[in-house]
């Protein structure tokens, strides 16, 4: 009778890259984090914070502490010299984190630039409308960067230009303050006009 062969079938994926990537990640995320308790690697640290006397202590101490008190050791500091630990307990340290983070984006709101152009020779119809604009752009807190273009042969009108850019600032007084005077690079001469905080 003839012997079959063994059954060799697929085989099992080999998840060894997988649980690298995997491993890299957690480690990355581990970098990113601070260092807490045995993960010090310092013999001697500086506690800070309201619940302990803020000083020096040998990491054996330092962890002493922060066992009696039932928080952890978290280095909040690495590179000062002796580095800087908090006893804290670690999820609420990293909720305070993540809290401060958040206050932060909130408080640095996104500076809005709107573009105003003229011609060197604009009439006055144009000039009203475009002040108007630049009026609203100031009131809703965006930064109006305003500027002349000049074509060609038009380069020759530049104190124009200028007396247009300045004439434009001061009929805005009353909405912005001017952040940069009249700057001629290149072919075209700009201002930039800041909105005035709102009293």
């Amino acid at each position: 009778m003839e012997k079959k062969p063994l059954w060799t079938g697929p085989k099992k994926p080999n998840n060894d890259g997988n649980n690298n990537q995997a491993k890299s990640r957690k480690n990355d995320k581990e970098k990113d984090s601070h260092a807490i308790n045995e993960q010090i690697r310092a013999r001697e640290v500086r506690l800070v914070g309201d619940n302990v006397e803020n000083g020096v202590y040998s990491i054996d101490e330092a962890m002493r502490i922060a066992d009696e008190m039932e928080c952890d050791l978290i280095e909040i500091s690495p590179n000062a010299n002796p580095p800087v630990c908090r006893v804290l307990d670690y999820q609420k340290f990293l909720y305070q984190q993540r809290k401060r983070l958040k206050e932060q984006k909130a408080k640095s709101t996104k500076v809005v630039v709107k573009e105003i152009r003229f011609g060197p020779q604009t009439d006055d119809h144009d000039y009203n409308f475009k002040l108007k604009h630049a009026m609203e752009f100031l009131k809703e807190g965006a930064k109006v960067k305003a500027y002349v273009f000049f074509r060609g042969r038009s380069i020759l009108f530049k104190e124009q230009g200028e007396v247009l850019l300045l004439r434009f600032a001061n009929d805005l007084e009353e909405f912005g303050k001017v952040e940069q005077m009249p700057v001629l690079e290149g072919k075209r001469m700009t201002i930039m006009i800041t909105p005035k905080k709102a009293k």
